[in-house]
């Protein structure tokens, strides 16, 4: 989770400077406008980086060998219904191309083993802090169900006659970010979420299983319209 502590470390410090006078004439995280009324609904339309983070990965009967899932860039659209002013409930839908390596061990340098795309909804709740100046920050946590298909090996496979195949994996995820409103009812958005997903791998008749903590920290800017 480095790198999403990192990114939002970024976005939060960008935040803070952009609201100094507001925070000068006293600021609370409980009380105050957040610039949403129940009932609203807000989409925003992103391009997120997916950059799964591979924790603990291994490959079995493969001393030392570890599976890897490259970063992925895609556009994400989410629309959250606000139940009150500062609670809201978001559904994202995205999808991802990545790329599967294994190396380390007796692999070496390893090679590619296929591709596959995923398609990861996530059901959040966010709760809405008082706005910040024009700022407008939230937090969430929820849970993504991470949908792999169109999974295919690479030429350097096609002679096991199998197919490479990846498990749905099931996790929470934690999210961190703020809108702020540029001109009517649109905006713009900064928006980090943390998705906890272990999956697993297998790979000729499945006699050989991978592990991995894919755990993508998933970093996304982009516009917003508020109804």
């Amino acid at each position: 989770m480095t790198l999403f502590v990192r990114t939002f470390a970024t976005a939060a410090l960008l935040a803070s400077i952009a609201s100094t006078p507001a925070l000068a004439d006293g600021y609370s995280l409980f009380s105050g406008p957040t610039g949403y009324q129940a009932g609203d609904v807000m989409t925003h339309l992103s391009i997120v980086g997916v950059i799964p983070q591979n924790i603990n990965s291994h490959i079995t009967s493969i001393p030392g060998a570890r599976l890897g899932v490259s970063t992925g860039v895609s556009p994400e659209v989410d629309a959250s219904y606000f139940v009150t002013p500062n609670l809201s409930i978001q559904l994202i839908a995205a999808t991802s191309r990545h790329t599967i390596t294994a190396k380390g061990g007796a692999l070496g340098n390893g090679a590619t083993l296929g591709s596959t795309w995923v398609l990861p909804p996530t059901l959040t709740a966010q709760w809405h802090f008082p706005q910040i100046g024009a700022i407008r920050p939230y937090a969430g946590v929820g849970v993504t169900v991470a949908i792999f298909y169109g999974t295919s090996p690479s030429a350097q496979l096609l002679g096991t006659g199998d197919k490479l195949g990846l498990r749905t994996a099931i996790g929470p995820s934690f999210d961190v970010g703020f809108d702020v409103p540029v001109q009517g009812n649109w905006s713009v958005n900064v928006d980090v979420k943390q998705m906890i997903l272990p999956t697993a791998a297998r790979l000729d008749h499945g006699a050989i299983h991978a592990m991995t903590g894919l755990d993508p920290t998933v970093v996304g800017f982009g516009v917003g319209y508020q109804f």
